[in-house]
């Protein structure tokens, strides 16, 4: 496993992130505990999660108990004891409304002292690696938040913040206000990010990288339409629906080209996708969240493939990216 610092703080993690969204909804406690322990086997010490997830969406089976149930498993996990907790940098996330009475959500200081002990008590530790703020809170002053946070911190409770699906004003906004409370602010942004949606590169991606803050990629293989989706679809292993089906149709050409072009690599199709991302100089870790086994031993598989300057180019003649803003739709 290769390993780096998150952000430009001192904090080492793993190349690659283990996203746990399917923990609980589509992937079964026992072998959501295996992945768990596969992971640290290869080498991934770097686990997301959040407080809302667990929640099974509609039209699926499985055995989501509800918000927190993802939490709740990892804390089942790390009661095991053999070093669970201490070999793992765990990140988790607030926001999002845990029940339907107020101050159950967003990021008032009242719903960050709460869900911090909330999240505390479902995973079964002491303290949070990296305490992310889901979403932009518009209507919670920047001052309140990091008073809140400052709290916390000096409590041991966190030891480092992070935002998630933040734009670039955003990352400005909070940090030039952790500035003024002499706080380190954000040392990672978790954001959508991959060949099909570049978005961020105009401007989340130089403001994270002005102000040393490392970039956490969601979805990496675009809910697997980079994972060789046209392949399994011939073969029977994938039906289209929905939104995927109008993604994969708007875009079918440029898909082909891509699985075409990643054949003639030799690599998957999803070990392209994840390698391009390790190749981003402001990437950090990708997450990635296997429902099974075998989507994590696929996804360790990226971290040997080498894209060298042609093959990087190549890909962005099939997906186009961004240039940094204004020039790219200004001189």
């Amino acid at each position: 496993m290769e390993f780096t610092h998150l952000g430009r703080s001192g904090l080492t993690v793993s190349r690659l992130c283990l996203g746990t969204m399917n923990f609980g909804p589509l992937t079964s406690e026992t072998d959501a505990h295996a992945i768990m322990d596969s992971a640290h086997d290869y080498g991934i010490n770097f686990f997301d999660t959040a407080n809302a997830y667990g929640l099974r969406s509609a039209g699926t089976s499985g055995q989501g108990a509800g918000r927190g149930s993802t939490e709740q498993i990892i804390g089942r996990w790390f009661a095991q004891g053999g070093g669970r907790r201490e070999r793992t940098v765990l990140a988790t996330k607030l926001y999002g409304d845990m029940g339907d009475w107020p101050n159950e959500g967003k990021l008032s200081a009242l719903n960050i002292r709460r869900a911090l002990d909330a999240s505390l008590q479902r995973l079964q530790t002491d303290y949070i690696d990296l305490y992310q703020f889901h979403h932009i809170d518009r209507a919670t002053p920047w001052d309140e938040i990091w008073q809140a946070i400052d709290v916390a911190v000096t409590a041991g409770k966190i030891l480092y913040v992070g935002s998630s699906n933040f734009a670039g004003w955003h990352l400005a906004q909070a940090q030039e206000a952790a500035k003024r409370h002499s706080l380190i602010g954000l040392s990672s942004e978790q954001s959508l990010y991959n060949l099909i949606n570049r978005d961020i590169e105009l401007e989340v991606i130089p403001a994270a990288e002005h102000y040393g803050i490392g970039l956490i990629p969601w979805s990496p293989l675009h809910g697997g339409l980079l994972g060789g989706v046209l392949r399994k679809e011939r073969e029977g292993k994938r039906r289209l629906e929905g939104r995927a089906a109008a993604t994969v149709e708007a875009m079918r050409p440029q898909i082909e080209e891509y699985e075409d072009f990643a054949a003639e690599l030799g690599h998957e199709p999803g070990d392209v996708a994840l390698a391009w991302l390790l190749h981003q100089n402001a990437v950090t870790a990708p997450i990635v969240g296997p429902r099974v086994q075998e989507h994590l031993d696929a996804a360790v598989r990226a971290l040997d493939v080498q894209l060298d300057e042609k093959a990087l180019a190549r890909l962005d003649e099939i997906f186009p990216g961004y240039r940094t803003a204004p020039e790219h739709y200004a001189w």
